[in-house]
């Protein structure tokens, strides 16, 4: 982070990783709850100088920790479907270390604004067939895994691997509508998923030195208590709650990616 930038603003360095660790409980909170909460990480992290390909490396150790601990509440409240999620984690691994390796040398600016149309589209079918997403299909359904299935997650995994910004909604759209769970099932399953790639990837992003470890050790005290919260929320308020939870987070991220938030701003101001 730029010291100047900092200080600039009347900040000492302490002041800015009291925000880093309460920036990280939204982002652990609402990746948790949905997904695309580490795009409140990416944009604070920009804020204060952070390169973004390095912002990209130093979220991942919270990443990896807000998942374990989201997991292990998931599993202790038997909402975790383990076996389903050791078969779909291998490709998932599998795109996501390929996807690391290009994040370290390109531009994700025009990705970006591919991911934010796509997520918009996928928001429309929420809507279309509402009963996939609150009461799941059966357990049948849930066990099988195709072909289509196994490359559909090797692609999510190249992406989280290569982003991650958003990588929670696109798993939740293809564990509902492809693999047949409700909502809250899906997403004791998407961080089950993230944490089978996470260790992988920081590896990746570790030797190319883009990881800020300071940094990273705030992110990651947010993160787990953030990712614990959201856990809470989700068991509590069951799907309903977690859909509308959803598309409000689809919204305002696809909007963010797409600049419409920085416009308005300069529209009005």
């Amino acid at each position: 982070m730029s010291t100047e930038i900092i200080h600039s603003f009347g900040l000492q360095l302490w002041h800015v990783y009291l925000l880093v660790i309460f920036v990280g409980f939204l982002q652990g909170f609402i990746n948790t709850m949905a997904g695309a909460g580490t795009t409140v990480m990416f944009s604070f992290l920009s804020f204060f100088g952070m390169p973004v390909n390095m912002i990209n490396g130093t979220v991942r150790p919270g990443i990896l920790f807000q998942t374990a601990a989201s997991s292990f509440k998931y599993y202790k409240k038997n909402k975790l479907a383990l076996r389903k999620g050791l078969v779909l984690g291998i490709p998932m691994i599998i795109g996501s270390v390929f996807g690391a390796e290009v994040a370290i040398s390109i531009d994700g600016n025009v990705f970006e604004k591919i991911v934010a149309v796509f997520l918009l589209i996928l928001m429309f079918p929420m809507f279309y067939n509402p009963k996939k997403w609150l009461e799941g299909q059966s357990v049948e359904r849930q066990s099988k895994t195709g072909v289509l299935q196994l490359f559909i997650f090797t692609f999510i995994g190249f992406y989280g691997g290569f982003l991650h910004i958003g990588v929670g909604i696109i798993l939740l759209v293809a564990l509902v509508l492809n693999v047949g769970y409700d909502l809250v099932q899906a997403n004791a399953l998407k961080v089950f998923l993230v944490l089978m790639y996470a260790p992988i990837v920081l590896i990746i992003f570790l030797i190319n030195g883009q990881v800020d470890l300071l940094v990273a050790l705030f992110v990651t005290i947010g993160n787990i208590v953030g990712g614990i919260v959201g856990a809470n929320v989700v068991i509590k308020k069951g799907s309903k709650f977690v859909r509308m939870f959803l598309v409000v987070i689809i919204i305002v991220f696809s909007f963010h990616l797409l600049g419409v938030w920085k416009w308005a701003y300069q529209l009005v101001f």
